[in-house]
């Protein structure tokens, strides 16, 4: 059965084009995943797909979120495909690493079946189904938090993707919620629930001031307590009781960027 929002996603093993993989244990406990599925190894849009992928890996590794492709063929094949992505350009100069997560090797379409990533309308030389371009963001507690399905025919834009997890951890952290069109350091919406007292501007320290952080959890939960780090995350500037700012009365509160 698909899974729905909300759902924990189940573990599973299989090979990869760095050998066999179980999916729990690769991500850990304390990051976030994301999984793109693809039609094919080999077709030009996939290869594209990746290789931007690989180029934006280290804006997801800052956001504690590990990569992972999926396809229909071997894992041999996804090896030799890597390399024509390497040869391509499409991770960026060739001094750079090529492709470097995982990509999983589903010829039986099991996963794909699990998860709800076949796409009908599109069909191998065998007429056998092809994977559709999903994304499933998964967070630390192993929760499918958002998916996103395109056809064989559109490729993803990732930097939607890096938003969409920008969003879900921020707004994990604080009652807030992010307008259309949202993107780092612009106005969030206040929830209702939240007292008038704490309707502030929430500071957000840029990335490379936290790094130091990361062998905390990235993102931490508002249901869990609040702990003070020495060198804290998050900073929380309360307005005077008395403030009648225009942000805070429109329900509004910035966050500065980080890339």
């Amino acid at each position: 059965m698909p899974l729905n929002l909300g759902d924990t996603v189940p573990d599973f093993s299989c090979d990869s084009s760095i050998g066999p993989i179980n999916f729990y244990e690769y991500i850990g406990d304390d990051h976030w995943s994301i999984l793109c599925s693809h039609p094919s190894d080999f077709t030009p849009v996939c290869s594209t797909e990746l290789g931007n992928l690989q180029k934006l890996l280290p804006k997801f590794e800052k956001r504690q979120v590990k990569v992972l492709a999926l396809s229909c063929d071997s894992a041999e094949s996804h090896r030799k495909w890597i390399k024509d992505i390497d040869a391509s350009g499409y991770c960026g100069p060739k001094k750079d690493a090529g492709v470097s997560y995982p990509i999983l090797a589903d010829e039986e379409r099991a996963l794909a079946v699990k998860f709800g990533m076949l796409d009908p309308a599109e069909k191998d030389e065998k007429g056998m189904p092809q994977t559709c371009r999903a994304v499933f963001i998964v967070d630390d507690h192993k929760k499918l938090r958002a998916t996103i399905l395109y056809p064989a025919t559109t490729g993803r834009n990732f930097y939607e993707i890096l938003r969409v997890v920008d969003s879900l951890q921020l707004t994990d952290e604080y009652p807030v919620a992010t307008p259309a069109n949202w993107e780092r350091g612009e106005k969030v919406a206040v929830t209702p629930s939240t007292p008038h007292s704490e309707r502030c501007h929430y500071q957000l320290f840029r990335f490379p001031l936290v790094v130091a952080l990361d062998t905390t959890r990235a993102v931490q939960r508002q249901s869990r307590s609040r702990r003070s780090y020495q060198n804290q995350r998050y900073s929380f500037p309360l307005p005077p009781p008395s403030s009648t700012s225009e942000t805070m009365s429109a329900g509004y509160c910035h966050l500065s960027s980080f890339s």
